[in-house]
């Protein structure tokens, strides 16, 4: 078990001390990887089915307008693991030529599944991590996870037919070939094919349910699909990899849309495998289950693949690496039996860094200190007043320095690319594609946006924006 900070800890402490609580609720947070707001029959798809995650939305609670805590993948894990945004979380970008710390997840940082794990859950981490290596301070048992299997390295997970995975710090080989792309070891693609990741993890939660079922566990199950092998589209031309083509086998598409739709078709059947093991087991109605994207849908399939033949962003503008809401607004359904109304909407505005506050008043755990963490709980169970944001805050280190803030839940403020660039600003609610620049008809909100794109932002020791001096409305 990882130590906390000390306040924290006293504070976890002083909490057990008092009387009896009810029965924790167990959690499973499904994440999938780069799946677009549009990607999800119960958010508009029509040409991929998605039953077992329409049924979720059914059987709870679906949002519309829920937000990653980044367009791409590590900072938005980072965000979500420490409730904290963009501004203040350690993990901002995906680090890239900054090297592996920039992506590490550091000894002071407290992430859900350490607040779960000294509540008294047992917490598995099933998929992708990307927040820390072996031996180092993110790698997950020093954050929080009793149990991990998979991923640590993103660029690793980009091979959906690994020849090795880690399962608590022991590399466990597999019987995929691989043809190494890159600097980074295990990354490239497979030509010997025989065991697909995400089937894995898959049976991975469901072996942890099966093996805890008579205490908490927390899960986060955090898929690498529909996400492409960046490497292997690059070497044959398509990186939509997927065992078969499934049902979509003889749909008059190329290959890459087939593999594509797959992929989604897979990770579905997986939902259903774990809301049955659930109810196989009896822990169904004590059990919150999850499933969010952690950014928006992408375009690096291969040549010969579209987002937009499905219509991946719906309604919004933009993709991953986008700071318009198609990058960043994402599927979120929360599903708890007897707790959870069924078949709700929900407008709440909220986002990664939410999810902090709101397991901890869910589970009766003590909330760490220094959170941009609001609790959904109150719509979430239909009582009380549900709190709300002032303000959302982006932040995005790729191709140049771009902000974003949402203020009021509609006007979206973004500057892009240059912190001198002008501030644009769109009011969602009348304009949710994102096309009509109102900067110029409200500058009283342009400044106000210019005065959070200053101050959310605090420096650390990797990721650094140039002093206000530097910037203009």
């Amino acid at each position: 078990m990882r130590a906390l900070p000390l306040l924290f800890l006293s504070a976890f402490l002083f909490s057990a001390a008092g009387a009896a609580q009810p029965a924790k609720p167990n959690i499973v947070f499904i994440l999938a990887d780069d799946l677009g707001y549009g990607e999800i029959g119960c958010y508009g798809q029509t040409k991929i089915a998605t039953p077992n995650v329409d049924r979720l939305a059914e059987q709870g609670i679906r949002f519309t307008q829920f937000y990653a805590g980044s367009t791409v993948c590590a900072p938005s894990r980072s965000v979500l693991m420490t409730g904290q945004h963009l501004g203040h979380t350690r993990v901002r970008g995906n680090a890239g030529q900054l090297g592996a710390a920039a992506q590490m997840l550091q000894r002071g940082d407290v992430t859900v599944a350490a607040v779960l794990q000294h509540a008294g859950y047992a917490t598995g981490l099933m998929g992708k991590w990307g927040l820390g290596l072996e031996n180092d301070d993110g790698e997950p048992r020093r954050q929080g996870f009793d149990y991990y299997f998979g991923y640590l390295s993103q660029t690793h997970a980009h091979n959906h037919y690994p020849d090795y995975l880690w399962r608590n710090g022991v590399k466990v080989r597999l019987p995929n070939d691989l043809t190494p792309l890159g600097s980074f070891p295990g990354t490239g693609y497979s030509t010997k094919r025989v065991v697909y990741s995400t089937d894995l993890f898959y049976q991975e939660a469901l072996d942890f349910i099966a093996q805890n079922k008579s205490q908490p566990f927390f899960i986060f199950l955090a898929l690498t699909t529909p996400h492409a092998n960046g490497e292997r589209a690059k070497a044959l031309g398509d990186g939509n990899e997927v065992p078969n083509f499934g049902s979509y086998a003889d749909r008059p598409w190329n290959d890459s849309q087939k593999g594509h739709a797959a992929m989604i078709e897979r990770m579905d059947r997986g939902v259903g495998e774990v809301v049955n093991r659930l109810e196989e087991l009896k822990l169904a109605d004590n059990t919150i289950v999850i499933f969010s994207s952690d950014n928006g849908a992408h375009r690096e399939g291969g040549p010969h693949y579209s987002p937009e033949f499905f219509d991946a962003s719906g309604p919004l503008r933009g993709i991953k690496r986008n700071m318009t809401d198609g990058g960043i607004r994402v599927p979120f359904i929360v599903r708890w039996p007897g707790k959870i109304k069924a078949g709700v909407v929900s407008p709440h505005v909220g986002y990664f860094g939410d999810v902090m506050a709101t397991f901890c008043d869910l589970t009766g755990a003590t909330r760490p200190p220094n959170l941009d963490s609001i609790s959904f709980a109150p719509t979430l169970l239909g009582r009380g007043e549900q709190p709300k944001h002032d303000y959302l805050y982006w932040e995005f280190y790729e191709r140049g320095v771009s902000q974003a803030v949402l203020m009021a839940g509609h006007w979206k403020a973004l500057r892009l690319k240059k912190v001198t660039a002008p501030i644009e600003l769109y009011d969602l609610a009348t304009d949710l594609h994102e096309d009509r620049n109102l900067a110029a008809k409200h500058p009283d909100l342009v400044k106000r946006a210019a005065e959070i794109m200053q101050t959310a932002h605090v420096d650390n020791a990797h990721w650094k924006i140039p002093p206000a001096t530097s910037r203009t409305p």
